[in-house]
């Protein structure tokens, strides 16, 4: 029962310490935080060595010296929230160390070294070939993790190998630099995709601009075309009522003729039933002079052929055509 509740109590005391070592892990080199800042606002951790390297990876044509960045503002991405970091121009200096967290991290070696960790152990990977056989070193030449047997006496023993722990640190290091690189480049792209974006935004205003101005200039050539229309239609109007003046005046003026001529006639037809000669002489003789002088003194006005043609008002607009169909967009050179 004893011997129970103390495996279960270190399991317990296993698992927390679990825990807080996840807490304590960088999201770049996935190592404890070594010289942890804190990324303000967000106020998540990097180690200082990794947030100099995303900053770099952000920021590729800032001046550097000895492998740093020179001291300057800046710019890039928390990796855990992508929030944007602006750095003063003491640049990743200038981020305060999280004196909690190391001190955690102090803490929490002390208490690693006391506390036996079997579980670890379990997941270590062992060699397929040799029994019992951890696998502890790596062979350089075919890229694998093996075991030391297999250096000696199997297949990698004319390979070229290094310790594990080395290969590894090298292969996380340069993980974690390609993880800054690629942040890097996913900040720069996402900087050209705001351009492009403000790009598409100033196309279209733009091409409203320029469409307002176009349909401007149409609408007063339009409004020039009306204004011509409406003189050239007032000169034919006056044409017109001027032949129509013309016309009706000699109607009017035949038309009374033919009044007169009438009651000459119908005079001349009452004095034919006279039967007194004397009376018939006596006043036929001013009749006969107004008959006269109706049937003689009356001229005719004969309008010309083709007075009402208007086609000396005809319009060709063949040339203006042509120049509106040739209006295009001008091109400064």
């Amino acid at each position: 029962m004893s011997t129970s509740l103390s495996y279960q109590s270190m399991s317990k005391e296993q698992q927390t310490m679990d825990n807080l070592e996840k807490q304590l892990i960088c999201p770049i080199c996935l190592e404890m935080f070594s010289k942890p800042v804190v990324i303000l606002p967000c106020q998540h951790n990097l180690c200082r060595k990794c947030a100099s390297d995303i900053f770099q990876a952000s920021n590729p044509y800032l001046p550097t010296r000895g492998g740093n960045t020179v001291a300057t503002g800046g710019r890039f991405r928390c990796p855990s929230c992508r929030h944007e970091v602006v750095l003063d121009r003491h640049g990743v200096y200038g981020l305060q160390r999280n004196l909690l967290v190391e001190n955690i991290i102090d803490i929490y070696k002390q208490e690693s070294t006391k506390t036996t960790r079997p579980e670890r152990k379990s997941n270590q990977p062992m060699c397929e070939e040799h029994d019992e056989e951890k696998i502890n070193i790596y062979c350089l030449t075919c890229e694998v993790p093996t075991c030391s047997m297999c250096k000696v006496f199997g297949a990698h023993k004319n390979c070229e190998v290094a310790p594990l722990s080395h290969v590894f640190q090298g292969q996380k290091t340069e993980l974690s630099d390609g993880i800054a690189i690629l942040v890097g480049c996913n900040d720069r792209i996402q900087a050209v995709i705001g351009q492009l974006e403000e790009t598409c935004k100033a196309v279209e205003e733009n091409c409203r601009r320029q469409k307002e101005q176009l349909c401007e200039k149409f609408d007063y050539l339009y409004a020039v075309l009306e204004e011509r229309k409406g003189e050239l239609t007032q000169i034919i109007t006056r044409d017109q009522e001027e032949k129509l003046e013309y016309v009706k005046s000699l109607k009017k003026k035949y038309a009374d003729h033919m009044e007169i001529v009438a009651k000459l006639v119908e005079s001349g037809i009452q004095f034919m039933d006279e039967p007194e000669m004397a009376m018939f002489l006596q006043n036929s003789k001013g009749l006969l002079q107004k008959i006269a002088e109706a049937s003689t003194g009356f001229q005719m006005e004969k309008i010309e052929p083709g007075y009402e043609n208007m086609s000396h008002l005809t319009v060709d607009l063949n040339r203006e055509e042509r120049i509106i169909r040739e209006i295009d967009f001008y091109r400064g050179k």
